[in-house]
């Protein structure tokens, strides 16, 4: 929903990797192609490599038609899920770097699952290489590193049904954000405060979400 909200492609590539987040970015193909978008997607590992349940919407995917391709096809819209939160520390090498790297060169808009691949969610530090959104949708509560990070691009959180006491356990002084919709936008009027943003679900507001993005990549490649 946030995708064709901000965004309408006609086509999308979904970058999956072998873990968790991968499986993410596999369920997000799916939708996304019942909503009729062209939608292909390539894998940072071989497909026996992949965690079950990751293997499994990759099975899904394919019984589904949608196009598994070993390089990944220009589309209007990238859907990063090759790494997620799970760094350990390592800049990311290998296959998921290349295709990190594919994705800053694109000038379409990227969509982070979680967290851009190569961002250390809790200090906020970006890896070498890193991936720059233009939006990123993250789960329950934004990680601390979203927060400071440019490579998160608007930052925005979906409702998994995380009880209100369980955010006033963790210090969250207003446990009711989703109370108007089930994806949010971090701004001061959400109860994450730090940026500026609005609540999202009329999808009235897109932004200049792209643009940005590709200038904060064009910049980052200069630095380096």
């Amino acid at each position: 929903d946030l995708v064709l909200c901000l965004f309408t492609p006609k086509s999308a590539t979904v970058l999956a990797g072998s873990g968790g987040n991968g499986g993410g970015g596999l369920v997000a193909a799916r939708h996304l192609a019942n909503r009729g978008i062209d939608v292909s997607v390539t894998l940072s590992r071989q497909a026996t490599a992949l965690v079950p349940v990751t293997a499994h919407q990759l099975d899904v995917v394919r019984r589904m038609g949608i196009d598994v391709t070993a390089d990944p096809r220009p589309a209007e819209l990238v859907v990063d899920a090759l790494i997620g939160y799970g760094l350990d520390g390592r800049d990311p090498s290998g296959p998921a770097a290349v295709l990190i790297d594919w994705a800053n060169a694109q000038g379409a808009p990227v969509v982070q699952l979680d967290a851009p691949s190569g961002l250390d969610v809790t200090s906020g530090q970006t890896g070498s290489p890193c991936v720059f959104a233009a939006a990123t949708l993250t789960l329950g509560l934004p990680k601390t590193g979203l927060l400071t990070s440019d490579a998160a691009g608007r930052l925005f959180v979906a409702d998994i049904s995380v009880p209100p006491s369980i955010y006033r356990k963790v210090g969250v002084a207003s446990p009711l954000f989703f109370a108007r919709d089930a994806i949010v936008e971090v701004g001061p009027d959400s109860g994450f405060g730090r940026r500026p943003g609005q609540w999202v679900g009329s999808c009235v507001d897109r932004g200049p979400t792209s643009t940005q993005a590709v200038q904060r990549r064009a910049k980052t490649k200069g630095k380096q």
